[in-house]
């Protein structure tokens, strides 16, 4: 297993999520749906996570 993580050009917003969905080979539905319900229990710590996550993460060529 070779996978790196990388932004996906599968995106609705930053392609974080679709991202994490490829290297572990899940739905991105399913993987968006949960970031979702993380950062609503986490009262917003997800939304920073996020925008912290789409700098670092390198797009997918």
């Amino acid at each position: 297993m070779n996978k790196k993580l990388r932004r996906s050009k599968n995106q609705i917003v930053g392609g974080v999520c679709a991202g994490i969905a490829n290297l572990f080979g899940w739905d991105f539905t399913l993987v968006r749906a949960l970031y979702a319900l993380f950062t609503i229990i986490s009262v917003g710590t997800g939304l920073l996570l996020y925008i912290i996550l789409w700098i670092i993460m390198p797009e997918e060529e």
